[in-house]
């Protein structure tokens, strides 16, 4: 059983607690300004808009020395929603691992609407894939497991460097489902 702590209680972070509480695992949420409540989780999900990752990073930087932490962001643009806003060979995954060199930095779910996370399908039939990204053989693997025990399947996406591919994807499927060109519900589904 692992124990997972997400930050963040909107509706990305309750359909990770989903996946997490049907096979069994402890999930605690903590409200992006709950500054008083203490990380416990083995395993920190940030689900949270881009725009908080560094605040979070400077100011709970201690409590995530040595866990498994997981970005689940995308960092559009919010004022047009045209563009990306880290550096085209970056990503907001690799800027949270440099501000947090004692954490093992995962990027997942950001390829993942939350309705596909809580009902566990992309569409009608394809079962939600979670791509994830690390440096971390053992925390892609403990992540893993927990995607995998609640129902869905997951994939190494490879090494954190794999994180700005996945944020492409991710824009690009998030400007398709604002723009009426998919539901909340569909989305990339991976077929082998």
């Amino acid at each position: 059983m692992t124990n997972i702590t997400i930050i963040g209680t909107g509706n990305m972070g309750n359909a990770i607690a989903g996946i997490a509480t049907r096979s069994g695992h402890n999930v605690e949420f903590i409200g992006h300004d709950d500054t008083d409540k203490q990380v416990t989780g083995d395993v920190v999900v940030l689900a949270v808009p881009y725009p908080a990752l560094a605040e979070i990073a400077q100011t709970r930087g201690e409590q995530l020395a040595g866990k498994v932490v997981v970005d689940i962001t995308n960092p559009l643009n919010f004022e047009t929603f045209d563009s990306l806003v880290v550096p085209a060979d970056g990503s907001a995954a690799a800027e949270l691992a440099a501000q947090l060199p004692q954490s093992k930095v995962l990027k997942a779910f950001n390829t993942n609407f939350a309705a596909t996370l809580a009902g566990g399908a992309v569409g009608e039939s394809e079962t939600t894939t979670v791509l994830i990204a690390g440096d971390d053989p053992a925390a892609k693997n403990a992540l893993a497991e927990v995607v995998v025990s609640g129902g869905v399947k997951a994939i190494d996406a490879g090494s954190l460097r794999r994180a700005r591919e996945l944020e492409s994807l991710g824009f690009l499927q998030l400007t398709l489902a604002a723009g009426e060109k998919l539901p909340w519900t569909g989305g990339f589904a991976i077929v082998a």
